[in-house]
């Protein structure tokens, strides 16, 4: 067998918050949450999306991409951290914030 191929994996995190803590979940976003989870070590980098043209009445929807270097590491990441992120997530917003997520292969 050749060397292993490292297949770039990009962890999509899509989440509509309650706009009365839209603001500050967004603040806790860029300064506590995803400085948490890039520094499992897992991800090289995450960039911020809100989403555009979608009925925003109840509040924005943001979509929070984590790129990971393979998916030896993304799986690392689901089976050592993300169950301690997300509850520390509800314990903070509970119902004011609604996510699901996808986790995308990076093609080019």
């Amino acid at each position: 067998m050749g060397p292993e191929v490292k297949e770039a994996i990009v962890y999509n995190v899509t989440t509509k918050v309650a706009e009365p803590v839209a603001d500050k979940w967004l603040q806790w976003m860029k300064e506590e949450h995803i400085p948490d989870i890039i520094g499992t070590g897992c991800f090289t980098h995450a960039v911020i999306l809100r989403l555009i043209e979608v009925d925003e009445t109840e509040g924005p929807t943001y979509a929070v991409q984590f790129f990971s270097e393979s998916k030896a590491l993304y799986n690392r990441y689901i089976e050592n951290f993300s169950e301690e992120k997300r509850k520390t997530a509800l314990a903070k917003w509970g119902s004011n914030v609604i996510s699901f997520r996808s986790v995308l292969q990076v093609v080019n």
